[in-house]
């Protein structure tokens, strides 16, 4: 088997490694690799090489998490700016600044894009997309230096176009739309003298990373319900990789824009993406844009705390009929110990066990068909917080009790738990005193990207589904937030906070065409054009900031402009 077939092959398991790829022994495993960047590699391994595949499930901070979109509803109405409007970007489109993201890279990795669209061309009928990059297409030849998928260029979309059949030479296609939707919030043409729908960054180019669907024996181990889209950690990084390809450093700089989310991972932004898509948004001419989820108000998060006098917390789980099951995580402090004991809702116990630096056990019920795996990690590497990881399989209808108990003395006491976000799960399961703070979804909080929460532009009240902040140890996320409902697309008026990404990502195209393009400010890096926007964003007299939904505020794009000149 060559790499692109190992790559693709449900055989061969994904590991995320950190340190040189030339310490494995070639000889010895069946493997291909791909470099990310200095500090990751991606590993394809047969799993024959495996001795124990529940050893690799369980290595946690190898194994790929999975993502899912963040879009709530649709529906077709007309186009309506007035997102645009409210966020500064209209006004900022227009003279004097003129910005419309010319000579900046839109780059949207998601579901792909309906390249024919009208939407996505120039004046002139020519595509504004500069490359797409097919994960699931097969047929043609993938991007240098990588080993899967197809690309097409300006040149073939174009040739394409002109065609009478141009699936039959860009075979590419967005089945799903979300993609398309992104990209057309955040970099759609002129129609209709902007009458008709008009995007962020009108004149941006494109470029598409059209992701593939999660290996199965990952969406098994996570129980995803056949038929919901889900898309592995090590393909998002790959596709932030070829993204980042597309920077000219000080002439031509790169947004990376994802729509995407996940509530697996310490919610700290110490995972593998987080931390890779916040390399790339320290370096000069890029930016990356990250949605906040939509888990606010779906009750998949718990939070508690122990001291001296409160040695254990019980925390209940309502589960409801012909529910496949769940993966949920509970996260620690340093120096806390915790453990957790099990009773289900027809009254047989798991007790409290020890697992020790890193191990797993797994139950199996009498009068139950429920099988629950505990997963232990004193110190997760990632984090170096202590994570247990439980997977519950086949979960009895009622309410299922997690018994958290800390381990001799307890110092800071607090701890999370989070069930995955809503459509990874086949049926209601809910924590009965869930919080709906901390629900950020990961990347949102990789420190140097912009992670933005949604509102609703038509009267300022926050979209009530929307993550919400601060991280794990309370740093400030999201940076603020940004319109996500009613936001116009190609295919009308949707909902979620991938929008609010979407738009944000236009917004910060803007930026870099007036920073870096025009020369104002062209070591520019994503960082500080979050600090920029912080700053210009909008409050209101009412409220105290940072806070949890809000972030530092509004988008506010011509309020940027203005605190830059004092204003």
């Amino acid at each position: 088997m060559d790499c692109r077939d190992r790559i693709l092959s449900n055989n061969y398991y994904d590991v995320i490694i950190d340190f040189p790829i030339d310490e494995l022994q070639y000889d010895y495993f069946d493997l291909c690799s791909v470099n990310v960047d200095e500090l990751y590699n991606i590993v394809y391994i047969n799993q024959e090489n495996i001795r124990n595949v529940s050893n690799y499930i369980f290595d946690y901070k190898s194994v790929p998490k999975l993502y899912g979109l963040m879009q709530e509803e649709f529906n077709g109405q007309d186009f309506d700016p007035n997102s645009l409007i409210v966020s500064g970007i209209t006004q900022a489109q227009r003279a004097p600044l003129s910005l419309t993201g010319r000579g900046t890279v839109v780059c949207v990795i998601d579901t792909g894009i309906d390249y024919t669209n009208e939407v996505f061309r120039d004046s002139q009928g020519n595509s504004r997309i500069l490359a797409i990059w097919d994960q699931t297409d097969q047929s043609g030849a993938p991007p240098e230096g990588f080993y899967y998928g197809s690309v097409y260029t300006r040149e073939d979309i174009n040739r394409a176009l002109q065609s009478e059949d141009p699936y039959s030479i860009v075979p590419s296609r967005d089945e799903i739309g979300h993609g398309s939707a992104l990209a057309s919030v955040a970099a759609g043409s002129r129609l209709g003298n902007g009458l008709g729908y008009i995007g962020a960054a009108p004149d941006a180019d494109i470029v598409v990373v059209k992701l593939k669907q999660a290996k199965r024996y990952l969406r098994d181990f996570y129980m995803i319900p056949a038929g919901v889209p889900a898309y592995e950690e090590t393909d998002i990084m790959l596709g932030a990789r070829y993204a980042d390809s597309f920077v000219e450093q000080f002439s031509r700089p790169v947004v990376i824009c994802l729509g995407l989310g996940t509530s697996y991972g310490d919610h700290e932004g110490n995972g593998p993406l987080p931390r890779y898509l916040d390399a790339i948004a320290a370096k000069r001419s890029r930016a990356v844009v990250v949605c906040g989820g939509n888990e606010g108000n779906a009750g998949h998060h718990f939070q508690g705390k122990l001291d001296s006098r409160m040695k254990t917390v019980p925390v209940e789980i309502r589960v409801s009929d012909n529910a496949e099951g769940f993966v949920m995580e509970l996260w620690g402090n340093v120096p806390d110990i915790f453990t957790i004991s099990v009773r289900s809702p027809g009254g047989e116990t798991i007790p409290a066990i020890r697992l020790g630096i890193q191990g797993s056990i797994t139950y199996s019920f009498i009068y139950e068909r429920t099988r629950i795996t505990i997963a232990g990690f004193l110190v997760e590497p990632g984090s170096g917080e202590e994570l247990v990881l439980l997977r519950v399989a086949l979960p009895t209808p009622g309410i299922w009790t997690f018994q958290v108990e800390a381990v001799g003395n307890t110092y800071n006491g607090s701890f999370h738990l989070w069930l995955p976000i809503t459509q990874f799960m086949n049926s209601s399961a809910y924590f009965l005193e869930a919080s709906p703070y901390v629900t950020l979804t990961e990347p949102a909080m990789a420190g140097f990207c912009i992670g933005v929460s949604a509102y609703n532009a038509a009267n300022n009240s926050f979209f009530i589904e929307s993550g919400r902040g601060f991280t794990r140890n309370n740093t400030v996320k999201p940076d603020f937030a940004a319109p996500g409902v009613n936001v116009s697309t190609i295919r009308g008026r949707e909902t979620g906070s991938s929008f609010a990404a979407a738009i944000t990502a236009g917004a910060v195209a803007q930026f870099l065409q007036w920073a870096v393009v025009e020369g104002n400010d062209p070591i520019v890096s994503s960082r500080e054009i979050k600090n920029y926007f912080i700053r210009g964003a909008s409050r209101s007299p009412d409220l105290t900031y940072p806070n949890r939904e809000w972030g530092y505020g509004r988008l506010n794009v011509v309020g940027t402009f203005d605190a830059l000149i004092g204003v």
